[in-house]
């Protein structure tokens, strides 16, 4: 399982580790751009799908606010490698 930080800039979702970064309007074309980017990378040692973490950076989050909440929210999510879709129908 591979870690990402994940943050949203105020119009887009954002998702990177270092080696990769993807950035969709919503989660489920983040969720298609970072299966794209990790093809593309040759990452998932051949098989058809990869499993990440992204864990949501709370330095993100306006200071006053997040006592109300100890984390926004994190995911796990199986990319299908094996999908070339560019879009979520």
């Amino acid at each position: 399982m591979l870690d990402l930080r994940l943050i949203h800039d105020g119009k887009r979702w954002i998702a990177e580790n270092g080696d990769v970064r993807a950035e969709a309007d919503t989660l489920a074309n983040l969720d298609l751009e970072l299966a794209r980017a990790f093809r593309d990378k040759g990452e998932g040692g051949g098989g058809d799908e990869l499993y990440v973490r992204m864990t949501f950076d709370n330095g993100v989050i306006p200071q006053w606010i997040r006592q109300y909440s100890n984390h926004y929210f994190n995911r796990i999510v199986r990319l299908d490698l094996s999908r070339r879709s560019e879009e979520v129908s």
